[in-house]
């Protein structure tokens, strides 16, 4: 018999999912059932909730849409935080509770997994407070509900929260409704007067302007619309950069790219021409106090016209321009504009010098430069948030190359089950993640998903004994700032790992460390952990200056 369940999970791999996350719990178990039992659909099954949220996160960043399954109550909240750096980087992930029966949330039972006063709808409730768009699936207009939020998802990019009961994921379904899923899960959108016109007024503004610069970001990069805009900035030469948060947006290799921006502690010439710039044109992106130093970007309200994913201004106004507004429609309008006339710009970044090794201690500086001199193209480089995203997000990287991080939300521990979940959704883009020991030690209980799924990224672990971003910040020899002192050579094996699954390398010195990426990039059927020595005050000059513009700005 064909049921809720089993249209769900067409719904979600209609869409090009072939990965579900999630803990299983029993207002879950049946619905898990009809993933499991099907051959085009893997149930990925997490250490905890949030690890699972984290690994969502990266699924959808690399496929446009995830789906997360928890049980009521205790599993749902458990994922929360992940969810939530969903929705501040507007990623698209679909949450799914599994809830007990109607009949006895009806009867207000105290059943396990509530808070024992028989109220279920607060759970729905503290997600909508939160900014989530939320459905309670009932036997009333079951599929249309579901249609309702996973068109609201492809829509707006945005994650959103389902309950579903035992019950009603138990209700039969018509199976000839799925051959309407193209219509009703079209992506495409056609371009109305009223955006077209929000497009050809931004060209005029770019045709009037001397020195345009167009500045990519996230939103645009989490909803898979990012070829719409490379398309316009090569056929017209605008030169264009990107931010930390949504970095690899556009080809980092094409030759307008200026370098990654991030306000006053960005380096020439990316800087020179940012603040020449008096016109730039942003495409979502949100210019938030990690990837601006603090707010310090050169350009004002005056000098931008902004395309996000909620809204448009120009110059911080648009009450000329009312109608129905689409992110989406604008950009593919945008696409196929041509300016009055190419432009002529050239640009000359400096090359990353390489990284010549000698047999002396590692320093975070050389490290950084290491690893993306080994840095191959079409990879993906995953950074943990602080030290490792303020070393290597200012680094121009090689062609087709991805970059994630989390920069916003910045939930440390993030990175290593998100860089899992996107080597899950990309395994022809080989991962290379880096992380501290302090951020691992969060989230490690995921090494036995990767082992099991048999994935081979590259992890290097920096282990200076605790949280250097903290220490830059306040507590430099604080004991609040250390943490438990682990030997991750010895993870693989103590998470199941066979001695032909993966190679480790326990580093202290330059040439130690280009040598095991060496061996890392060539080993390409193993997964390989490098632990990575260095000193505890040891940190990028960038982080330096950035804790100490953290603590003035908090004082």
């Amino acid at each position: 018999m064909y049921t809720v369940s089993d249209y769900l999970i067409d719904v979600i791999k209609f869409i090009g999912n072939d990965h579900v996350f999630g803990v299983p719990g029993d207002y879950n178990l049946e619905f898990l059932d009809h993933i499991v039992d099907r051959n085009d659909m893997t149930w990925v099954g997490n250490a905890n909730e949030l690890n699972a949220a984290y690994m969502a996160d990266g699924y959808a960043k690399k496929t446009g849409f995830a789906a997360l399954v928890t049980t009521f109550g205790v599993g749902d909240l458990s994922s929360d935080n992940g969810l939530a750096g969903s929705l501040a980087e507007n990623v698209p992930v679909l949450s799914i509770v599994g809830a007990p029966k109607t009949e006895n949330m009806d009867q207000k039972l105290l059943v396990h997994h509530t808070f024992g006063d028989g109220e279920f709808e607060k759970f729905t409730k503290m997600h909508e407070v939160m900014g989530l768009k939320v459905k309670d699936l009932t036997a009333q207009n079951t599929v249309d509900d579901i249609n309702e939020i996973v068109k609201y998802i492809i829509k707006t990019g945005k994650p959103a929260y389902l309950t579903l009961p035992i019950d009603v994921a138990k209700i039969p379904v018509n199976p000839s409704i799925k051959e309407s899923f193209a219509s009703f899960f079209n992506r495409d959108e056609e371009v109305t007067e009223f955006n077209n016109t929000i497009a050809e007024r931004l060209v005029q503004a770019i045709n009037n302007a001397s020195h345009p610069l167009v500045l990519v970001g996230h939103e645009l990069k989490n909803r898979q619309l990012a070829h719409f805009i490379e398309k316009f900035v090569v056929n017209n030469n605008l030169l264009f950069t990107d931010l930390g948060l949504g970095k690899c947006a556009l080809n980092e290799s094409l030759t307008q790219f200026i370098g990654t921006y991030s306000g006053a502690l960005t380096d020439e010439p990316t800087k020179q021409i940012v603040d020449k710039a008096d016109l730039v044109i942003n495409f979502g992106a949100k210019l938030t106090d990690f990837v601006t130093s603090m707010f310090t970007q050169s350009f004002t309200e005056e000098k931008i016209i902004n395309i996000s994913n909620d809204d448009f201004d120009f110059f911080g106004s648009h009450r000329d321009l009312i109608g129905d507004y689409s992110f989406y429609q604008v950009v593919k309008a945008i696409s196929d504009k041509q300016l009055k006339q190419p432009l002529t710009n050239t640009v000359e970044l400096n090359p990353v010098s390489p990284a010549t090794p000698s047999d002396k201690v590692l320093t975070q500086d050389f490290y950084d430069k290491a690893v993306i001199n080994s840095i191959k193209p079409g990879q993906t480089l995953v950074a943990e948030s602080g030290t490792s995203f303020s070393g290597l997000s200012p680094f121009t990287l090689p062609d087709n190359v991805d970059f994630s991080a989390q920069p916003l939300w910045a939930s440390i521990g993030y990175a290593f089950p998100s860089m899992i979940g996107g080597q899950l959704a990309d395994n022809n883009s080989r991962h290379v993640l880096s992380t501290g020991e302090g951020s691992l030690q969060l989230t490690i209980q995921e090494l036995g998903t990767l082992i099991k799924h048999d994935l081979h990224p590259i992890m290097l672990v920096i282990d200076n004994n605790g949280y250097t971003v903290e220490r830059l910040i306040h507590g430099m020899k604080k004991s609040y700032n250390d943490v438990a002192k682990l030997d991750y050579t010895l993870m693989p094996q103590a998470f199941g790992a066979k001695q032909d699954q993966f190679m480790i390398f326990d580093v202290n010195t330059e040439s130690e460390l280009v040598d095991a990426l060496d061996k890392a990039q060539s080993t390409e059927d193993k997964f390989v952990l490098i632990q990575v020595h260095m000193d505890q005050e040891d940190a990028p000059s960038s982080l330096t200056k950035m804790g100490e513009m953290i603590q003035n700005k908090n004082n």
